[in-house]
């Protein structure tokens, strides 16, 4: 059973809460149940974390590699700054797929680049917390030989 590592960067923990009108009204929760729902239906196991601190998401990036199969991740605001998240996810060598629950391409400039897209094997952005269930299933899918 292939076994998948979610993370959530800074400020997702406020999902519901923080500008409804871009981020949905669905909380934390509701993602982290749908990524589980989603990776029984594809026969994976998924573990979900969140933190807003960067070199706790790079301890855990760092932790996946001969653990998870594949890792999902939106790593909130980091994706557009972080070179060091993008250090640690190509450091893994496994196949990752970029989320972002709004379209970063139509919002403001310094969110349309991000560092994370360099290390993805796919981008999901603009689906809301949907994104979730397809990167789960593309990894699954990428896991298989597909």
């Amino acid at each position: 059973m292939a076994s998948i590592l979610v993370l959530n960067g800074p400020n997702l923990d406020k999902l519901g809460v923080r500008d409804p009108s871009i981020y949905g009204t669905g909380s934390l929760q509701d993602v982290e149940a749908l990524c589980e729902k989603t990776a029984k239906e594809v026969g994976a196991h998924v573990v979900c974390r969140q933190s807003n601190a960067e070199g706790t998401l790079i301890d855990w990036i760092h932790e996946a590699r001969g653990k998870y199969d594949a890792i999902v991740i939106n790593a909130g605001a980091f994706s557009h700054t972080s070179i060091a998240l993008l250090d640690a996810l190509t450091l893994t060598q496994l196949p990752i797929i970029e989320v972002h629950i709004s379209n970063i391409h139509a919002r403001e400039e310094f969110r349309r680049h991000s560092y994370i897209s360099h290390a993805a094997k796919a981008v999901l952005c603009g689906c809301g917390i949907d994104g979730y269930a397809y990167a789960i299933r593309t990894a699954a899918k990428l896991l298989n030989g597909g």
